[in-house]
């Protein structure tokens, strides 16, 4: 950070030769100077450099308004926040004024009766960027008064002035946000009629309350954000405002899995403590995100609602502490991810997604099993061969021995077991630590050790054997017998 100026006067500020640009044209300058070095001031804005940031990028330069539209967890309000980056560090304000006043191009009658008052000794403060960005959350409950102001009786009567002079006027958010970014989130949610407020202020740059008619040409960078209409049943854009608007920008979901992956690993909130504690490596990650990406497809899933980044991203913190409380049950220092780990993050997935009514008659917790399921069926075969692909071409099977082992004796695997207690009942299913070295050579004992209960996953995805989630563990059997259980839920 940039030292604060010393200027402490109007008349220093007039000798120093400070010259003041208007919001727009000081973000604009301030955006080429970043082009030029080759800075990206859109700092931890992942997935969008050939999408949404050029966009953003032309809107600043263009001096528009900006409407961010997109699904939920598209990064529309991180990408909003980021837009202070783009303004200078230090600006003059009018000490006591509620309007950020230029002190070299006041704007408030209180700025000018100042001025009038104490000349070149007007007290003027230095405003730094990060208090020069104003968010609003759209409610119903907004009111005009809220966002552009309203008639203070109170201040009237302590003033002794009538009602027809405009000092009595208490000033909403938006004239507050004089020389500032300011945003309104969901902007759907806002009433028609409280839209209808943003006319002027937006193109005329006047200010209408109850009957006052001022011109304050407020120097805004506005900056929306919604979900699409045909998503939003509470609420839509009315058409004026939209007209009004003049760069709509469209955000979307990561296109790769490595750019959710990298999204998910930036935004989760991780301690140190956990990072010491628990290796996730990037194979436990991936299916991470593979679970967001079938959730997007999946029929039993509303694609108007949208699937969260932050579906991702506490399924990862979930998966985390699932890891490390069998490590503190166990009394282990380090401990490795598992795949029966990924049971846990179902509580995040249920919490992020909408369903349809096929998916309601199914219940959150089969369709996230489901997902997860699917997610694991899609990644087995590009890694060990597929059962369909032996089927087909009718090829011995690798896993023979696996499944006859299976069929004769029942596998468990408890959430909560020690290092040793898992390896050993891994190591003593036939062929099962040969088929990965294998066809993972070279991996390290621990994810060895996840890779071979990775296959036992991937078979009973494949319905090779059967798999019953139970409270407390997996069981893994013949799936004849699987499929004839009177109780069992999560077979898949």
């Amino acid at each position: 950070m940039k030292k604060q100026p010393t200027i402490k006067t109007l008349g220093e500020l007039r000798q120093s030769n400070y010259v003041a640009k208007p919001l727009k044209e000081e973000m604009r300058h301030n955006l080429i100077h970043c082009m030029e070095r080759g800075v990206n001031p859109f700092t931890g804005i992942v997935g969008y450099d050939e999408t949404v940031l050029p966009d953003i990028q032309r809107a600043v330069l263009s001096g528009h308004s900006i409407n961010l539209l997109g699904l939920r967890g598209q990064a529309k309000t991180r990408i909003a926040r980021t837009l202070t980056n783009l303004l200078d560090e230090w600006i003059p304000c009018i000490e006591g004024t509620e309007l950020n006043d230029d002190p070299l191009q006041p704007l408030s009658r209180h700025a000018h009766d100042l001025i009038e008052a104490h000349g070149d000794l007007t007290p003027i403060r230095w405003m730094h960027r990060s208090e020069r960005y104003v968010e609003k959350l759209a409610t119903p409950d907004v009111s005009v008064a809220d966002l552009i102001g309203d008639v203070d009786p109170i201040k009237a009567a302590n003033l002794k002035l009538p009602y027809n002079d405009e000092r009595v006027i208490h000033f909403g958010l938006i004239p507050r946000s004089h020389r500032c970014i300011f945003v309104i989130n969901e902007l759907p949610d806002l009433q028609a009629r409280i839209q209808v407020s943003l006319f002027n202020i937006l193109q005329e740059g006047d200010i209408q309350i109850r009957g006052f008619q001022l011109r304050l040409p407020l120097d805004i960078q506005f900056v929306f954000t919604a979900n699409p209409e045909d998503y939003t049943n509470r609420g839509s854009i009315i058409t004026p405002l939209k007209d009004r608007i003049q760069s709509q920008i469209l955000t979307h979901y990561p296109k790769s899995i490595e750019l959710g992956m990298q999204i998910t690993e930036q935004e989760a909130k991780l301690t140190k403590d956990q990072m010491k504690r628990v290796t996730v490596p990037p194979f436990i990650r991936e299916i991470i995100e593979m679970v967001a990406f079938e959730a997007r497809e999946n029929e039993y899933v509303d694609a108007k609602s949208g699937v969260s980044a932050r579906l991702t991203i506490t399924a990862l913190e979930n998966l985390v502490s699932s890891a490390e409380r069998r490590c503190l049950i166990n009394k282990e220092k380090k401990t490795h991810a598992r795949i029966s780990d990924l049971m846990a993050i179902v509580p995040a997935v249920t919490g992020k997604i909408e369903l349809v009514y096929e998916g309601e008659q199914e219940g959150p917790q089969f369709v996230a099993m489901r997902l997860l399921g699917l997610a694991i069926r899609k990644k087995f075969p590009q890694l060990f061969p597929g059962p369909e692909t032996i089927k087909r071409k009718k090829l011995q099977s690798p896993y023979a021995a696996i499944v006859e082992h299976i069929n004769s004796t029942n596998i468990q695997l408890l959430n909560d077991w020690s290092r040793d207690e898992y390896a050993n009942t891994l190591y003593s299913i036939p062929t099962l630590h040969e088929i990965v070295d294998k066809y993972c050579p070279g991996i390290g004992d621990e994810d060895r050790l996840m890779m071979m209960e990775f296959v036992l996953h991937g078979l009973a995805e494949y319905s090779v054997i059967g798999k019953t989630v139970l409270d407390s563990s997996i069981e893994f059997s013949d799936i004849m017998n699987d499929i004839f259980k009177p109780d069992n839920e999560e077979n898949d």
